[in-house]
């Protein structure tokens, strides 16, 4: 098995260590792991177990994250180790996320940093997406990647369920561009129920990130029967709007997958209903995912012209000008957009600066 030394914990004595890498804030005693299954303390030290042994890479469009106002049009090299700081049994990625203490350690594949960004840049990517699974659990290997990045002039996103701790967050947003967030419910009982975790460290990161400067975007998967009543949906779209109106809130529909197999699917009229409980919170960018129609297209907020409209993953057409601006009334659309949008053939994007 290959050890990498963890960072972010302390030695508690000779054999028992305290990892505060994330919210779960676990003591691990001589041979045991942490809720994750990833971080071993083997002979009183903690290590990582995952370093360099991702088991999915892949380019994705941006769109897939999902980021809507983070360089769109654009492609994301996205990678994944195994592993996860939670146990939500609606998990949509459960092969490669939940894990058991015998199932990490001693992948044949083992990747490099350096040839992580080398893949990237021969792949025509803008930003490296670090996924799938939660990419907190394997920091010390995504750390050494984005600064890397950085270094190759690409862009670093985290899609995450944000269960990260404070000193997590502080090393991390110096070299993190943007972050999708997946705040699951708003309820704690619920999210220690359901994902074996808890509400407030999560709403802690999407407000400390945002501060930070990283650009935010926040997604909820509607699951019938855990989080798709009015006072849950509200709760989290006035908490978003109160941090800042311009974070983009996805909105995502369920399918039956894992523990939650039994469970209907999201159905279509629950998704619009929440995409209209955060428009009247007072989000301005809200979208429907999983969903058909033009609930996935960017609207201006000042003169209500669409100015990205999207097919799924495809941009066909574009209308942000340099500066970021609405090409129809100059207003600011919030986001980071790049000085070309890749749009669909037969399309012609608005070239447009930093």
């Amino acid at each position: 098995m290959d050890l990498h030394e963890a960072q972010l914990y302390e030695r508690l004595d000779a054999a028992v260590v305290h990892c505060f890498l994330c919210a779960h804030s676990c003591i691990i005693k001589e041979g045991q792991r942490g809720i994750c299954a990833v971080r071993q303390n083997v002979s009183g030290k903690l290590f990582s177990l995952c370093y360099g042994h991702p088991v999915a890479m892949q380019v994705d469009p941006i769109e897939k994250k999902p980021l809507y106002h983070f360089l769109p049009g654009s492609k994301s090299f996205s990678l994944a180790t195994r592993g996860c700081n939670m146990r939500c049994g609606f998990c949509q990625n459960w092969q490669i996320s939940q894990v058991h203490q015998g199932d990490v350690g001693g992948e044949a594949t083992v990747v490099s940093p350096q040839e992580v960004v080398a893949q990237a840049l021969a792949n025509g990517c803008q930003s490296i997406s670090y996924t799938y699974t939660e990419p907190t659990v394997f920091f010390e290997y995504a750390y050494a990647i984005a600064q890397e990045a950085r270094a190759a002039g690409l862009r670093n996103v985290f899609v995450s369920n944000g269960y990260m701790s404070e000193q997590c967050r502080m090393l991390l947003s110096p070299v993190l561009d943007a972050a999708n967030i997946d705040l699951k419910c708003f309820i704690d009982e619920v999210y220690r129920r359901v994902c074996g975790a808890s509400l407030q460290p999560v709403l802690d990161s999407i407000a400390d990130l945002q501060r930070s400067g990283v650009w935010v975007e926040v997604t909820t998967l509607i699951v019938p029967g855990v989080n798709d009543d009015d006072a849950q949906l509200q709760g989290i779209a006035r908490f978003l709007a109160a941090i800042d109106p311009d974070i983009p809130w996805h909105l995502s529909r369920f399918h039956p997958d894992y523990q939650f197999d039994a469970v209907v699917p999201t159905p279509i009229e629950m998704v619009e209903k929440a995409v209209a409980i955060g428009r009247r919170s007072g989000l301005r960018f809200v979208y429907a995912g999983n969903v058909a129609g033009s609930a996935n297209d960017t609207s201006c907020s000042a003169c209500k012209k669409i100015v990205i409209k999207r097919r799924q993953f495809d941009i066909l057409s574009y209308n942000v000008v340099a500066g970021g601006r609405c090409a129809f009334c100059q207003e600011i659309i919030p986001g980071i957009f790049s000085n070309v949008c890749h749009c669909e053939e037969g399309f012609s994007p608005t070239k447009q600066s930093l």
